[in-house]
């Protein structure tokens, strides 16, 4: 029986995640910054719920320590705790500034890098991140946020090399838009209201966010692609899950940046 370790694992994409990979015979390690937030989790065989931080090394260690000695192994790390910040540049301290980036992507990196000493010794594993289609492309205000997430796809593509040879597989899983807590208390937006220049950028924002998320998919369909990339027998990196992000980054894709900005900057003005 195969093993997978996820972080953010209380809601969402990851509790999404953990029931899947728990519905089709895995064991799953849960980690959260909170295991009493676990929920319907804390009530499934085979499911080991304990605390994990991405910004304490310690509740790191000791989180993948507990996993291997509670199942044996782990086959699968999901790294997908994060959140999104939002905000023109000057409004972020450089306290939020430095939380966004670590939670996004030196806690992801301490997390893989816990892990890899236990994968290089089996000489198999595979390391999922999630990214987003801001991964790929970016709006207006997001200069944190899209600032972790390319380097998350920068990261990832990079340790592909690095672990290939050694048997440990890396996958870029890219949602769209998804029906998760990323509005809620994985949303953290800066606004100084001294910062008035920005105020008409906010308010066009906020309409596009409105459009592009008013069919948002669920945090279900995530998992099923997670689930392929776990699976994935080839050489395949990114994963794009959601309707949306298949269109979005198509378009990306097929267009200049005079063009796609261009787009981007029309949805604004509408």
């Amino acid at each position: 029986m195969k093993t997978i370790l996820i972080t953010g694992a209380s809601s969402g994409i990851g509790e999404a995640t953990a029931k899947h990979f728990h519905a089709n015979g895995w064991n799953v390690v849960a980690t959260m910054r909170n295991p009493d937030s676990a929920g319907s989790l804390a009530e499934l065989d085979n499911v080991h719920l304990t605390r994990l931080d991405v910004t304490d090394l310690g509740s790191i260690t000791d989180a993948v320590m507990a996993g291997i000695d509670r199942f044996g192994r782990i086959d699968v790390l999901l790294n997908n705790a994060g959140y999104g910040a939002y905000g023109a540049l000057e409004a972020f301290s450089i306290e939020r500034i430095r939380r966004q980036f670590d939670t996004n992507v030196i806690g992801l990196m301490e997390v893989t890098k816990t892990v890899l000493p236990h994968m290089r010794a089996n000489r198999a594993g595979t390391i999922i991140n999630i990214s987003s289609i801001g991964g790929q492309i970016t709006f207006p205000l997001g200069t944190l946020y899209h600032g972790t997430k390319f380097a998350v796809e920068g990261l990832s593509e990079a340790l592909h090399y690095e672990l290939e040879p050694l048997g440990i597989s890396v996958r870029i899983i890219e949602p769209g838009m998804i029906k998760t807590n990323f509005g809620g208390s994985s949303f953290d937006f800066a606004m100084d209201e001294d910062l008035s220049d920005y105020a008409p950028m906010a308010k066009a924002m906020g309409r596009v966010f409105g459009k592009l998320a008013s069919n948002p998919s669920a945090p279900a369909t995530v998992a099923e692609v997670i689930w392929e990339a776990a699976n994935d027998t080839g050489k395949r990196l990114r994963f794009r899950a959601g309707a949306d992000a298949v269109e979005l980054l198509d378009n990306r894709k097929a267009q200049d940046d005079a063009t796609f900005i261009g787009r981007i900057k029309q949805l604004m003005e509408e």
